[in-house]
């Protein structure tokens, strides 16, 4: 897979996350990494940051359940409106996690 082919699956699969779940950096890459060779969080974060505008970017949370630095608010008021679980700061990870061909 190409870098621009990665950029395209990583955008496709945010795009797929259900209304009022979330994935972390970490899982988009894991969820990936096979066909992808890849499997940087990282990665995944510098691609949201750069390309990510016209996906729902706010639905994609750092492990700890954190949102997208520099866009807490906006980010916790999408979710919110989703009826995503929030705790703290961030989302409730463990009632809010998604994985692709699971249901919501």
């Amino acid at each position: 897979m190409t870098p621009e082919e990665y950029v395209e699956a990583v955008l496709a699969l945010v795009e797929r996350i259900p209304p009022g779940r979330v994935m972390s950096y970490g899982a988009v890459a894991d969820a990936l990494a096979e066909r992808s060779g890849r499997a940087s969080a990282r990665l995944v974060g510098s691609i949201m940051a750069r390309h990510g505008a016209a996906v729902p970017w706010y639905r994609v949370v750092n492990a700890a359940g954190r949102l997208p630095p520099g866009h807490e608010v906006r980010a916790r008021a999408l979710l919110r409106a989703e009826g995503c679980p929030l705790r703290g700061a961030g989302v409730d990870l463990d009632a809010a996690k998604w994985w692709p061909g699971e249901g919501r």
